[in-house]
This record gives structure tokens, sequence and C-alpha cells, in this order.
């Protein structure tokens, strides 16, 4: 059994969205960029009098000039705007949930939280800076001991006038605010092969 048609008059928004789930729905949508395309269709084919017709309130006139049958209309006053607060509602949740994860990451026994850049063990907490955040990311990523010069290319983007020693420098005032703020030696591990955080 065919699908009726819906017709969507200056309503692409909405029309690309019915379309792209189309395949789930009782019905077809039809998309016409505005209310003239529509207008020139009809006046080729009566039969669309009887389907039903999606618009904007000031088409209306223009409709019943040609006399569709009102019935067959439906307006969405405020389609655009009830659209945008479901994208709005959502992209608050996203936002709320990305808030969230970046506040708990688990790093070891240790709470990084992406949002205030500081790390936590307990109840003692340690400011970090952005570079700072950027290492204990990369290197809790990996499986095995990275080199400097990996550490350079990823973090620093491998400048070219970045000297290793500036990683070094960066690694080793790290693992030192660690170990005064927590006690702990351990937290980058360093072998012959580069850092690791197990």
């Amino acid at each position: 059994m065919n699908k009726q048609i819906v017709n969507f008059v200056q309503f692409n928004e909405l029309y690309k969205i019915l379309n792209e789930i189309r395949d789930i729905l009782s019905f077809d949508p039809k998309n016409y960029k505005d209310i003239n395309d529509f207008l020139k269709d009809f006046e080729k084919d009566k039969n669309l009098n009887n389907t039903t017709i999606i618009t904007k309130p000031d088409n209306n006139l223009k409709l019943s000039k040609v006399k569709i049958d009102a019935r067959n209309i439906l307006n969405l006053n405020h389609f655009p705007d009830q659209l945008f607060k479901i994208l709005d509602k959502i992209n608050i949740q996203l936002i709320k949930q990305k808030y969230n994860f970046q506040s708990k990451i688990d790093v070891k026994n240790y709470n990084l939280n992406l949002n205030s850049r500081t790390i936590s063990k307990n109840k003692d907490e340690l400011k970090l800076t952005e570079k700072e955040v950027d290492i204990i990311l990369f290197l809790k990523k990996q499986n095995e001991p990275k080199k400097i010069e990996i550490l350079q290319k990823e973090i620093w983007k491998y400048s070219p006038d970045l000297e290793t020693h500036t990683v070094e420098t960066h690694i080793y005032r790290l693992r030192k605010k660690i170990k005064e703020k927590f006690q702990d030696d351990h937290f980058i591990l360093s072998f012959k092969e580069g850092y690791l955080i197990e």
C-alpha cells in the first residue's frame, strides 16, 4: 500500500529531518521550498488538494485563493522555536554529560578533573597546568612506555624549535609535584623506552 504524501511548504529543516527517517514514517514527506513552488504544482495537479499540507499561517491567504481545502492544512506557527527548544535541551544535556565526565576521570587511584584542572586523592587536591593535564591524559591511554620524541610530537605538536629538555622538564616538575603532594614516587614511571602511567 502506498503511503500518503505530506507536503511541507517552507519547512526545509523539518523536511530534512523527516526525510532521514522516512522508512519508519507512516507517510512520505515531500518538500516545497516556498509557497510559489507548491502553487505551481497545484495548478498542474489538483489532486494535491487531497493531500496534507504543512505550512506557516502567513501562507493561508495564498492557499485560500486557489481554493485548497482548509481541513487539509496544518499550520505550524512555532515549529522552528519548538525544534530549537528540543535541540537546545539535547545540547544542554550533552554539555552536562561532558562536564560530568570531565570531572571524574580515573587515573590510577586518583581523580582527574579537566574542568578545574586538578588531580585529587582522598581529600588532597593539586592544581595542574594545561600541559600537565595533557601529559597525564596522553600517558594514561598508552599500553607501553613512550619516548620523549613521541610526547613532543603528540602533546607539543612537534614544534621544531622545541628542545627535548622542555618535555623532560615538564615531566620532572609534574612528578615532583605529585611526590610532594601525595608522597607518590611512582605516578609516572620512567623506563629506558620512555614514560608510562600504569
